[in-house]
């Protein structure tokens, strides 16, 4: 059994049994749970279909979050990029930011979403495996697959530090989420396990220190856009661990210096809008819209 307590032991174990991190945890989780692996690919097969739910409806032109702050950044920037032949990052890049908008905003308006490992950061995943699956036009069951290698990372980094906002700030969210998914695509585009170890550091590095500070205490402001940078950081992390650019910090170090910084950040920059962006003028006016002057 794996114990999920350092991507060394992941890739270790990938590499003896000369398999991909995804085979090796579908078979392990599928023991550990006591299920047939069958089983356990349909439960993951549901997760990735809430994951394109998700998407379409947080597209729509009329989305809203209940509290009323936010809505519809999804279909501007789709739109956007249509008419603009791409616009700057292009039709895929631009593509992949409309739909981490769009799932995240599916979570402000009540809708169902994936916590892939947050809801804070539920759209950085399904931003980037969807927008690889369509537009690159790669098999759905390999795509569903390297989400378990994505659950792996992402359970050493829980086990490890924190996957949690109120405890080591937004790193810990949209941080972990964002190396999750560089890992996850390192291993969908051919890239061995020391490389998805790679992508996966890069892109925690990447959002060292980032701090969890909502307006009016909601995941909304600047949550939903930090999940669009959280994808194009999961992109770049793998492209680089991909072009064979290791990172010079092992993994697992990463994952310890994550931990030491969410220690080190004050109670006000973890989830409690005591600080940052929450404490702002406008950041308090928002509040007092959405609660009244009390």
């Amino acid at each position: 059994m794996l114990k999920y307590e350092s991507i060394k032991e992941l890739t270790d174990a990938a590499d003896n049994a000369r398999v991909k991190i995804s085979s090796l945890v579908l078979e392990d989780q599928a023991r550990s749970m006591e299920i047939s692996e069958e089983e356990l690919y349909a439960r993951m097969t549901d997760s990735f279909r809430v994951m394109k739910e998700a998407v379409v409806f947080g597209m729509k032109k009329d989305q809203k979050s209940m509290s009323g702050l936010t809505g519809g950044e999804a279909y501007l920037v789709n739109e956007y990029s249509k008419k603009n032949n791409g616009g700057i990052c292009g039709s895929f890049m631009s593509g992949a930011i409309a739909r981490s908008l769009a799932v995240a905003g599916c979570n402000a308006s009540m809708g169902r979403i994936v916590a892939a490992p947050t809801a804070g950061s539920c759209g950085i995943l399904p931003g980037c495996l969807i927008s690889l699956m369509e537009e690159k036009g790669l098999d759905e069951k390999d795509v569903i697959m390297s989400m378990f290698t994505a659950g792996a990372f992402g359970m050493v980094i829980a086990n490890k530090a924190s996957i949690a906002g109120a405890e080591g700030g937004c790193q810990a969210e949209c941080g972990s989420a964002s190396a999750m998914a560089a890992a996850a695509m390192t291993e969908l585009m051919g890239g061995a396990p020391d490389q998805a170890a790679d992508a996966c550091a890069i892109a925690l590095s990447s959002q060292m220190g980032l701090v969890c500070d909502p307006v009016a205490g909601l995941v909304e402001i600047p949550c939903i856009k930090r999940n669009a940078s959280g994808v194009m950081i999961a992109f770049s992390s793998a492209e680089i661990a991909l072009a064979g650019v290791g990172s010079k910090i092992p993994c697992d170090e990463c994952i310890d210096a994550m931990r030491e910084v969410g220690n080190a950040l004050p109670g006000s920059l973890k989830e409690t809008a005591g600080g940052g962006l929450a404490t702002t003028p406008t950041g308090q006016m928002l509040k007092k819209k959405v609660f009244g002057e009390k």
